[in-house]
């Protein structure tokens, strides 16, 4: 039998061994994950761009550490969680395309997940407008990997899955290779120039999930829209972005209520989508909403 095949089999009778005493229908815990999405190549096209002033990629650099640098917790029980971004005072002056960049970037809304229904309900603020979104939990097809590593105390395993990419996580976006946009202007050198930020952008239909989960904790849940494995996921990468727990309580003595949001226009994920990207079309028309030069096109 293989490494790999053992310690998979191994960290199921672990969570097996652990869940009686989690079992308890007053159990719950907390957790704690940083999130942290790398701006190497965003920096790389500001600092590249002629017409941006050292104070403005100063601004931008700060505005983007706040957008892709967050804290977020992770309240859960045997069958369902809640996990919400810590609660922080709103800068003076944000202005909507600041909030807006904020709600793509996964902030400001609670994402429910009930493992047992397998559904999720997560409430979403856009353009004003909020939203209540509620579908069905992603099915990741984990592949069990053999390596094992400690984080906070705790032996977690590796498993990976490839995970299709929701279009209005910018998260995900990637910015096209320089190549890439030299040969889309000498195509369209002929065409009014567009000052848009969104033409210099990709988004991968799938991306490989990499996760690190403890089966001493023996709930299926985990951070963002992850879970499915036995044992509460400590650690998520997916090349672009980290989200690490720092810190975890059992039993707390605060108790949370763990429940669904319910403000907001009920909608699927497909039909949330489709709103946004409507009006991310338009905003590409436009310039961008309120002309912001949050829009400006990193050109070399």
């Amino acid at each position: 039998m293989k490494i790999n095949h053992v310690k998979s089999i191994f960290a199921i009778v672990l969570f097996l061994a652990f869940k009686p005493a989690f079992a308890q229908k007053e159990f719950q815990g907390m957790a704690v994950y940083e999130s942290k999405t790398s701006t190497a190549d965003f920096k790389s096209r500001i600092s590249d761009n002629k017409e941006i002033t050292p104070e403005m990629q100063k601004m931008i650099e700060e505005r983007m550490k706040k957008m892709f640098e967050k804290t977020f917790i992770l309240s859960f029980d045997k069958n369902a969680s809640i996990y919400k971004e810590e609660e922080k005072l709103e800068a003076p002056g944000q202005n909507g395309g600041m909030r807006m960049m904020n709600s793509m970037m996964g902030g400001g809304g609670t994402y429910y997940k009930n493992i047992k229904e397998k559904t999720y309900t997560v409430d979403k603020e856009f353009m004003g407008k909020e939203f209540l979104v509620k579908d069905s939990l992603p099915k990741l097809n984990w592949k069990m990997e053999s390596e094992t590593r400690q984080i906070g105390g705790y032996t977690c395993y590796k498993a990976t899955a490839l995970m299709p990419v929701s279009k209005t996580d910018f998260k995900n976006y990637r910015l096209k290779k320089k190549d890439e946009t030299k040969k889309e202007d000498e195509a369209k050198k002929d065409e009014p120039k567009k000052t848009n930020f969104m033409d210099d952008v990709e988004i991968p239909t799938e991306i490989l999930i990499t996760a690190w989960y403890a089966p001493e904790i023996p709930v299926s849940q985990g951070p963002d829209n992850y879970w499915g494995l036995p044992g509460l996921i400590l650690e998520v990468n997916d090349g672009k972005t980290i989200i690490l727990c720092s810190k975890i309580v059992i039993n707390p003595k605060e108790k949370v209520e763990i429940k669904a949001p319910k403000n907001g226009k009920e909608v699927s994920q497909k039909e949330y989508d489709e709103t946004v990207m409507k009006k991310m079309e338009e905003f590409k028309d436009m310039g961008g909403p309120g002309g912001n030069r949050m829009q400006f096109r990193m050109r070399d």
